[in-house]
């Protein structure tokens, strides 16, 4: 069973407090991803559940037994790294059957076992070769394969395919998805990267500062953020933040743009919008208008970031391409069916 429960989870490095109290529930066949900036506590908390790092406080359940107490071995979970962790001087095959080896499985199961990992992520060319004979993404394919060898409880991923390039990344993260289809297995996967979130997660776990600012499927948190950090950290380019006050029956923005939207008992003090529901239209008819700063065309899609008295530049994303130049007037009107508002301290209303 790949059920792992966190029961106030805290981890402290002498007196820095990493993790702060985490409560969650991961079901068996789950794809959960943490995301998070450089120092939230996520690749920690990979950690603490793979027995890596002792926890300081709270419990780890994996299959309804505590395992706090427990050791990295005697967990049932397999952990694939950043850096792959091969053997230079051993060969895919022997690198691949290596843990079991070691645990004294006969040489029988050991080779079923590997040859079975082989067929699922087609290594079976390359079982005689050595590491530095291979690609960055051979390698970490075989990384994987030693990881399914095992048939643990479940498996962790320590930003994968960090060390790759932008189109061995992509077919990586296919080869991934498809992985996890077909074992059915728990996988629980940290990445910094917005499209290996978006793409690969049944749910995100958005961490900041040791604790969790919101968790759900991934559209949800793009479409519905909980606060000010998760609307600027999910998606890419971030969700345009601009300052507001209320005013007669609808927002007045940091320029003096009024807009009559619906507002909450809770004053607003920032609206937030997303590129791609903002329109391009004649300045004359549009809500803000503005001059283009910057412009990139990339090709089926293009960006403008539009310069507006008194207030911070806009991003728009304007689909199926645009002739549109820096330095052009333009105008925009937002989908206001899609816009946000978030109080002084950074809450959705």
């Amino acid at each position: 069973m790949g059920t792992i429960q966190l029961n106030d989870v805290h981890k402290f490095f002498g007196d820095i407090h990493v993790i702060k109290g985490i409560d969650m529930e991961i079901e068996e066949g789950e794809f959960i991803v943490f995301v998070g900036p450089s120092g939230c506590g996520k690749s920690t908390m990979l950690r603490l559940i793979a027995g890596l790092e002792e926890i300081t406080s709270g419990t780890i359940d994996i299959a309804g037994k505590d395992v706090s107490a427990l050791g990295a071995a005697e967990r049932g979970l397999a952990m694939v790294f950043q850096s792959y962790a091969l053997y230079p001087h051993m060969t895919v095959r022997e690198n691949m059957g290596f843990g079991l080896k070691v645990a004294g499985e006969k040489k029988a199961t050991m080779d079923a076992a590997v040859d079975r990992a082989a067929d699922i992520l087609q290594l079976d060319p390359l079982m005689v070769r050595k590491p530095k004979e291979l690609s960055g993404g051979q390698r970490q394919r075989v990384a994987i394969g030693r990881a399914i060898v095992r048939d643990p409880a479940a498996f962790l991923f320590d930003e994968p395919l960090s060390n790759l390039d932008a189109a061995l990344r992509v077919q990586m993260r296919i080869e991934i998805a498809r992985l996890h289809k077909k074992l059915g297995k728990t996988m629980i996967y940290v990445t910094h990267d917005q499209v290996e979130a978006m793409t690969l997660a049944d749910r995100i776990v958005v961490f900041n500062d040791g604790i969790i600012q919101q968790q759900g499927a991934p559209l949800d948190l793009y479409r519905n953020p909980s606060n000010l950090f998760v609307a600027t950290f999910i998606g890419s380019p971030k969700m345009n933040i601009i300052p507001c006050a209320s005013e007669g029956g609808g927002i007045s923005l940091g320029d003096g743009t009024h807009i009559d939207m619906p507002v909450a008992e809770t004053a607003p003090e920032f609206f937030g919008i997303r590129p791609e529901h903002i329109a391009v239209v004649d300045p004359s008819d549009a809500l803000i208008a503005g001059t283009v700063g910057v412009a990139e065309h990339l090709g089926g899609d293009s960006f403008a970031y539009v310069d507006v008295p008194g207030l911070e530049p806009i991003n728009v994303r304007i689909s199926g391409g645009s002739d549109i130049q820096e330095d052009q007037p333009i105008g925009l009107s937002f989908d206001l069916d899609d816009a946000h508002l978030f109080d002084g301290d950074g809450t959705c209303v």
